[in-house]
């Protein structure tokens, strides 16, 4: 039988990569149960292919022993683009199929802090604004109260 594929889904970081790796479905039964690879495997290996402008980068085989499990990839370039597949393979069975590839732009840490200091300059001006507008306001320029003189009966 072969395994796969397991279902990747990635998130960036800060210079790095976060991916979560879900487990492909087993078609064994026991007792009508549906079993998980674990339950037949107890441990899988997994490989993760980076991919990026420099070529593809196999990682070092890694073990699990859960059904859904995250890895991050560390020390990448920020702001360029990264594609990752995953194969997962058992000790007694190693012919799978690896996930269809995942790509993602590297966060970089100097758009995760500006971004923030948007935020904040954003709610800053909002503040000003406001505060303007109630000075105008209260000084008598936005519908100003007009007093038209008494005619004399």
């Amino acid at each position: 039988a072969t395994l796969g594929p397991p279902e990747v889904n990635i998130t960036s970081c800060p210079n790095c990569i976060n991916v979560t790796i879900k487990l492909p479905t087993s078609h064994f039964r026991d007792k009508g149960k549906l079993l998980s690879l674990i339950d037949i495997y107890h441990e899988l290996d997994y490989n993760i292919t980076l991919k990026s402008v420099d070529g593809e980068h196999k990682r070092p085989r890694q073990k699990t022993t859960e059904e859904v499990f995250s890895t991050v990839i560390e020390e990448l370039y920020p702001s360029r683009n990264y594609c990752v597949s995953v194969e997962v393979t058992a000790s007694v069975n190693r012919h799978s199929t690896p996930s269809p590839w995942k790509c993602i732009t590297a966060d970089s840490e100097a758009r995760q802090g500006y971004h923030e200091v948007a935020v904040a300059g954003a709610v800053c001006v909002s503040l000003i604004i406001a505060a303007l507008l109630k000075c105008v306001h209260a000084a008598g320029f936005i519908l100003p109260k007009i007093s038209f003189p008494q005619t004399l009966v």
